[in-house]
C-alpha cells in the first residue's frame, strides 16, 4: 500500500506510516510529535505566553555553538514568551532523525528556571542539563538553575512521546493559570492511556 499523504495540517504533513504508529505499540516520530505541537498552538496558545519548540528546532539548539542560538530562537520570539517548551529526544545525529527516548525540557521566565520532565526516571536527564547551559547566557539567566521535576513515569518501553505530549498540555494549563512551573500536578495515568485514541479522532476529524 502506498505511504499516502492523510493529512496536511498548516506547516505539518501526516503519511499513512505516520499515523500507523498511533495504533500500535510504537515510539512516536517527529513528525507526529511536530503535528500536535502545531495543533495546540494553532487551537489552545495563540496569544499566550506559551511557546512549543518543534523537536527538529531542539535538535539544531543541542548541536549548534552557543554564538549560534538567536538563529533559532530569535524568529520564535523566543526572549518575549514567558514559558518555552523544547520536546527532545536523546538522538545526536544532527541529520537523521532518530533517538530511542523523549522527553520535555521546560524554560520559565518568571521563575528563571529550567524544568525537566522525564518519562523514564533521569535516562535523558544529562542531555537537557547540557541544552539548559547552552541556553543560560541567551535566557539573560545570571545563574543557571535545573529542575528534575516528578514526572509520571511510563510502564513500557514506547509510550515516551506520548507522555511528553501529555506533560506539555498539563504544564501549559497549570502554568497559565498559575503563572508559574514549580507546584505543577503530575499526570493522571489516565490520560496517557488514552491520548493515542484522542490522537488518531483528532486526525480523522481533521482529514
Amino acid at each position: 500500500m502506498a505511504d499516502d499523504i492523510v493529512l496536511s495540517y498548516h506547516d505539518s504533513i501526516l503519511h499513512r506510516s505516520d499515523v500507523s504508529l498511533l495504533d500500535g505499540p510504537y515510539w512516536l516520530n517527529d513528525k507526529i510529535i511536530d503535528f500536535y505541537l502545531e495543533y495546540l498552538e494553532q487551537e489552545k496558545y495563540v496569544g499566550t505566553d506559551i511557546l512549543l519548540i518543534s523537536p527538529s528546532v531542539t535538535q539544531c539548539l543541542k548541536a549548534s555553538s552557543e554564538s549560534e542560538i538567536p538563529l533559532f530562537l530569535d524568529p520564535l520570539d523566543a526572549k518575549n514568551k514567558n514559558f518555552v517548551f523544547m520536546p527532545f529526544n536523546d538522538s545526536l545525529d544532527l541529520i537523521s532523525p532518530g533517538g530511542t527516548h523523549w522527553s520535555l525540557l521546560v524554560f520559565s521566565k518568571p521563575e528563571s528556571t529550567f524544568h525537566h520532565f522525564d518519562s523514564s526516571n533521569s535516562t535523558n536527564e544529562l542531555q537537557a542539563r547540557k541544552l539548559a547551559i547552552k541556553l543560560k547566557n541567551y535566557f539573560g539567566l545570571a545563574k543557571l538553575e535545573i529542575k528534575s521535576m516528578e514526572s509520571l513515569q511510563q510502564d513500557n518501553s514506547y509510550d515516551c512521546g506520548i507522555h511528553m505530549l501529555c506533560n506539555i498540555e498539563n504544564i501549559a494549563l497549570h502554568a497559565l493559570k498559575t503563572g508559574a512551573v514549580e507546584s505543577v500536578p503530575k499526570l493522571k495515568k489516565l490520560v496517557v492511556s488514552t491520548k493515542r485514541h484522542e490522537l488518531l479522532r483528532l486526525i480523522n476529524d481533521l482529514s
